[in-house]
């Protein structure tokens, strides 16, 4: 036993985390992983099988943009049920990526560079989606922000698409 605590204390951080991460992988690879890559090439194969068997078609999809006046069996959606949906609205001043190293060693105090410069513009994403640009602002002693250029519909769309 002592002889393990006089090992733990020689290895670094970086031997002690590979240590662990060899342990763990040789208990989850304790089967062989030829028998696993032959049960999932079978499951596969089996997959592709049941896949040409069935007879699979694609639902129609409405298009909502384009109803003619002279059907009146066709109604305009419905969009009130869906304008009480909470989204999360955030603004991002900037972003950067670190690696995990450098992530843990920091504390406080410590400044992480951004990939804007000071006076650019913030972006305004709802749900992870950019919709516009603004600037802070103080509202009664809380920040706020005053959009500066909003994202027209179809752009929003087509950047959703790509």
């Amino acid at each position: 036993m002592a002889d393990d605590n006089k090992d733990d204390r020689e290895l670094s951080e970086d031997e002690k985390l590979a240590a662990e991460w060899e342990a763990a992988m040789e208990e989850a690879g304790s089967g062989d992983s030829n028998d696993r890559a032959d049960e999932w090439a079978d499951a596969m194969a089996e997959a592709e099988g049941a896949g040409a068997a069935d007879d699979v078609r694609t639902a129609p999809m409405e298009d909502f943009g384009s109803h003619s006046d002279d059907s009146p069996s066709r109604k305009e959606p419905d969009l009130d049920v869906i304008l009480d949906i909470p989204v999360t609205i955030s603004m991002e001043v900037g972003n950067t990526q670190i690696a995990i190293r450098n992530l843990l060693q920091l504390n406080q105090g410590s400044v992480i560079e951004l990939d804007r410069l000071a006076g650019e513009p913030l972006d305004v994403l709802v749900n992870g989606t950019l919709i516009a640009h603004g600037e802070v602002v103080m509202v009664n002693e809380k920040f706020g922000i005053r959009l500066t250029d909003v994202i027209s519909p179809g752009e929003r769309i087509k950047r959703l698409q790509k």
